[in-house]
């Protein structure tokens, strides 16, 4: 069995975001740019599984710019036995991204996808639902716990009402959730080893993927400052303040 691991490169998830002067994005230029945290738990989920027997191959996949090796390199000194970098200066959306996946899907014929439920730097969790959809096998979204056995996949998800678990027949998408496991630390020797591991580097171009990117940005803002809070001396003061704003 193989599988397939989204594996996005964003900010790290410590950098306090900085907007540009100009409102046109984010400061990149010079911060800490690390795996998005929810592939990690993607890849730490495919390498566990590796380790039951369940699968023999795990790939990751990077949608990136030219200089996304060490994040994939990253990548391979967890575990992963090999990865394609699909290169693009260009950002990439959901759907474009899900139509890219959907190529290597065809390529590398897996039997899981495991993504990210969403990338902290857009939280639109919206690929794996479309690549799910555009491969037509089925979902398997927000997982807190997979389990594989005879050609299914027990999950269970983490819904507003609490879990649910769901069976789903492979070759299925599955997208993780926060509590469905803790990436392992990466090990100097495990470093060391990424070196030799092979990367496949194609440019994004030759994929033929018709763009997806029907949404356009105009301006970015940070979030408005929060003002002082007020202070009461008893509850009757504090219902007088709430009734003066028109909240009750």
């Amino acid at each position: 069995m193989k599988i397939l691991v989204g594996y996005k490169r964003v900010v790290d998830f410590n950098v306090r975001i900085q907007v540009r002067p100009d409102g046109s994005g984010v400061v990149t230029e010079g911060v800490k740019l690390s795996a998005n945290p929810f592939d990690d738990i993607a890849l730490e989920e495919a390498l566990r599984l590796r380790e039951k027997g369940v699968a023999s191959e795990v790939v990751i996949a990077t949608i990136g710019p030219a200089d996304a090796q060490a994040h994939i390199r990253n990548g391979l000194a967890m575990g992963a036995n090999r990865a394609i970098h699909v290169v693009t200066a260009e950002a990439v959306q959901p759907l474009t991204a899900a139509r890219a996946l959907l190529k290597l899907v065809e390529k590398e014929q897996p039997d899981i996808v495991i993504l990210g439920k969403q990338a902290i730097d857009d939280d639109c969790n919206q690929t794996g639902q479309m690549l799910a959809a555009l491969w037509d096998r089925p979902q398997a979204t927000f997982a807190s716990k997979v389990e594989v056995e005879a050609g299914k996949a027990r999950v269970t998800r983490e819904v507003d009402a609490g879990l649910e678990t769901i069976e789903v027949d492979l070759p299925a998408v599955i997208t993780t959730d926060l509590r469905l496991n803790e990436p392992r630390f990466i090990k100097l020797p495990d470093i060391m080893k990424a070196k030799s591991k092979p990367i496949e580097t194609l440019q994004f171009a030759e994929l033929g993927v018709e763009s997806g990117d029907h949404l356009k940005t105009t301006h970015y803002a940070p979030p408005a400052k929060r003002s002082r809070g007020v202070m009461v001396k008893d509850v009757a003061e504090l219902v007088s303040a709430l009734k003066s704003k028109g909240l009750i």
